[in-house]
């Protein structure tokens, strides 16, 4: 037996004993949601899980508190490759996104490799980066423009949905807003001194105008949007048409029109099939079976799109709920506590652990990542 398969047994028997206690912090993240920033129970869990089972741990890395880098050490300098985490919660109806999956996902391939291993048998090394602020905070983008990812060869994260794909799409994000300026009177005692920045909002929405004035003409309104394409060129074009939009409510009601783009835009995910077929191909030895595309869901936005456009990436899907469960849902949140959550979370781990070291086993593979990544 080779050593890289000697290592990869040992890891995914290490995740099996370490599941219950996986579950529980699965359980524990859950039932304690935090919005983006403010995952500070999160943190302090899995960095103490990690640092339990021989991680080398730091801790508020990039300039943000609830951020950590969890580092398993290879046997000589060499690549670097990142298993990404996150742990944050959506408003009003918690796990929803399943994070609490996603990041006992990432804890437990690391927590697997330092248990099992100690030290890696390749060059190199593994890190676990926890990077709060998936939803609303863009925490992977400041990690990077802090330079957390300056050294990654390669990233790699799962996320929770109700099948398990190893490639699906995401949608590029922009968040802009539109303001428009005019002038406030009465609407019944002076009209025509008004100039109706509802008017304006509401052409900017459905291009007609409305019949009935409010009883005051306001001067001021503002509207929030996402613009999201496939690709980044498509997301500027996206940006220019509905700039031109705005401009043309102005213009058709008097107005003075202002866009602006938020400066954190949200990448679309770039493919890397080197790392897919890894990915893919430790599934299959695990026997965790991949389900057809159903065809029907369209694709969401994550943050880890700039990561993939920055270094090979790639954010495979695992199934934790039954087919059709939508994310976003209270009924997907429920579901993020289910016993499927827990088989998607053990799998998770293992292929994510898994695809970690044949990277670091087989330098040939890794540069054939980058490859396609440079393609």
């Amino acid at each position: 037996m080779s050593a890289a398969s000697a290592a990869k047994q040992r890891v995914a028997a290490a995740v099996d004993r370490l599941a219950d206690d996986l579950e529980a912090l699965s359980h524990k993240i859950h039932d304690n949601p935090k919005l983006c920033f403010k995952e500070d129970k999160a943190h302090g869990w899995l960095t103490e899980f990690l640092e339990k089972h021989g991680a080398q741990v730091e801790r508020g890395v990039g300039g943000l508190p609830t951020a950590f880098r969890a580092t398993i050490a290879g046997s000589g300098p060499g690549p670097t490759i990142a298993i990404m985490a996150e742990y944050d919660a959506l408003p009003s109806i918690g796990h929803a996104c399943g994070h609490n999956v996603i990041a006992t996902a990432g804890a437990g391939a690391g927590a697997a490799l330092a248990a099992a291993l100690g030290t890696l048998p390749f060059a190199g090394r593994v890190q676990v980066i926890g990077t709060p602020a998936e939803e609303g905070g863009a925490g992977k983008v400041r990690l990077m423009e802090a330079g957390v990812f300056r050294d990654v060869d390669a990233a790699m994260m799962i996320h929770g949905r109700c099948g398990t794909q190893v490639w699906r799409p995401s949608l590029g994000i922009i968040k802009v807003k539109a303001e428009f300026h005019g002038k406030a009177t009465h609407a019944s005692s002076w009209p025509w001194r008004g100039v109706n920045a509802l008017n304006a909002v509401i052409q900017l929405f459905v291009g007609v105008d409305q019949m009935r004035q409010p009883n005051i003409i306001p001067e001021y309104t503002r509207a929030d949007f996402y613009l999201r394409a496939l690709t980044k060129d498509y997301c500027q074009e996206l940006l220019r048409r509905f700039t031109a939009c705005a401009d043309g409510a102005a213009a058709a009601t008097g107005c003075r029109a202002e866009v602006t783009a938020e400066p954190i835009i949200h990448d679309p995910l770039k493919p890397n099939r080197t790392m897919a077929e890894l990915f893919e191909g430790n599934l299959g030895v695990i026997g965790f079976p991949i389900d057809p595309d159903d065809g029907e869901a369209g694709y969401g936005s994550t943050d880890c799109g700039n990561v993939s456009q920055a270094l090979p990436t790639i954010h495979p899907y695992i199934r934790i709920s039954p087919d059709g469960v939508p994310g976003h849902s209270r009924e997907f949140a429920e579901w993020a506590r289910s016993p499927i959550a827990r088989a998607g979370m053990v799998a998770g781990a293992k292929a994510l652990a898994l695809t970690a070291l044949d990277l670091l086993a087989a330098p040939d593979k890794l540069e054939a990542a980058k490859e396609d990544f440079k393609r």
